[in-house]
């Protein structure tokens, strides 16, 4: 047995700041034992989320946050048996103040350093040990939504994992964030839109789902018409939104959830594997999940659905990964760098999806 897996106890801390959260986490093998998190409010008089002003937070943020995780834990850093990081995808600026706090330590109190993959992290998520909520079986699809990120991935085992349809453009949770911002809803706007979305009548307004071959997906053409239908209705009459706004965002929210939806049900008769798991910040969104869990009666599907608090970005997720990544493939080498644009199957991809939630 290697000498980082001689104990039967072992305690991870992870450290996530891939755009603007700085969090730390405590796990005992896939138990968490602590999973703090530190926002950043300067964003929201931006409108979104500022590079530069983030990895400045982050700074300001990473020891109070890693210090609280500790002491919350109930143990003292020297129990600590591995420090896990996130190397990407995200901002360069934040994922460098995590990943050097996290060499440090590494090398501070000579235990392995593990580099996670923040999307693979947002699957694993599904299996902290946390009551009420079943561990997926392999393989299943997993739906990993967010701001920066939308993909249908077929998870074989915890780290081979094969993207088989994403967003040919922007991120659902772009879609979400856009249109509320047409709407003149303060950032973040993804959950007002929900929020609005629970009052509001669906089908008062159709938009046209885009046309998209395969499994893969586009909203930015669904952002342009939405933009198109308020600035017309608004010419037309200046109290349209505020009239309107629980209808629109339940319309917008209705659209989303059904382009997700027609491309999961496509995904399940390509692949014959009716095991769905979601993740990523969007799935925090009521809508999603309460139409996911209708699937399991309508289609006959297993839908995995995780604990609020592990949707967004958090380190216990990353912590979960890295006690799996060290079980079954060893730590990771003090050369380890962030990449901003890591891909799930480990490559570099450019574009706008890096960096967002």
């Amino acid at each position: 047995m290697p000498f980082y897996m001689k104990d039967t106890k072992i305690y991870t801390l992870a450290i996530e700041s891939s755009c603007d959260d700085t969090s730390a986490a405590v796990l005992l093998n896939d138990k968490v034992l602590s999973n703090v998190v530190a926002g950043q409010p300067i964003h929201e008089q931006y409108g979104g989320v500022v590079p530069e002003l983030a990895s400045r937070a982050h700074q300001q943020n990473i020891v109070p946050v890693v210090d609280v995780a500790i002491k919350k834990a109930g143990i003292t850093k020297e129990q600590l048996s591995c420090i896990a990081f996130t190397q990407g995808p995200g901002l360069m600026g934040s994922l460098l103040v995590g990943g050097s706090f996290a060499k440090s330590i590494s090398m501070a109190l000579n235990i392995p350093l593990i580099a996670i993959n923040h999307m693979k992290a947002h699957i694993l998520a599904h299996f902290i040990d946390e009551e009420g909520f079943p561990k997926p079986e392999f393989p299943f699809l997993a739906l990993t939504i967010s701001g920066g990120h939308t993909q249908i991935v077929q998870v074989n085992s915890f780290f081979d994992m094969k993207i088989i349809g994403e967003t040919t453009d922007d991120a659902v949770g772009e879609a979400f964030d856009k249109s509320a911002k047409i709407l003149g809803l303060p950032y973040p706007g993804g959950p007002l839109v929900d929020k609005f979305a629970q009052e509001g009548n669906p089908k008062a307004f159709p938009f046209t789902k885009p046309k998209v071959p395969g499994l893969n997906f586009s909203f930015s053409g669904l952002k342009t018409q939405i933009l198109y239908f308020v600035q017309k209705n608004v010419a037309e009459n200046p109290n349209f939104i505020e009239e309107n706004k629980a209808d629109i965002c339940a319309s917008i929210q209705h659209t989303i959830i059904h382009i997700l939806m027609d491309k999961l049900k496509l995904a399940v008769a390509e692949t014959g594997i009716k095991r769905i798991a979601i993740g990523g910040g969007v799935s925090a969104n009521s809508g999603i999940r309460k139409t996911l869990k209708e699937a399991e009666t309508k289609f006959g599907w297993t839908t995995y659905i995780p604990k609020f608090q592990y949707t967004t970005d958090n380190a216990a997720m990353i912590a979960s990964a890295g006690w799996y990544r060290l079980r079954d493939h060893g730590p990771s080498g003090l050369d380890v760098g962030a990449i901003p644009h890591l891909s799930l199957t480990g490559s570099t991809v450019r574009g706008n999806r890096a960096g967002r939630k």
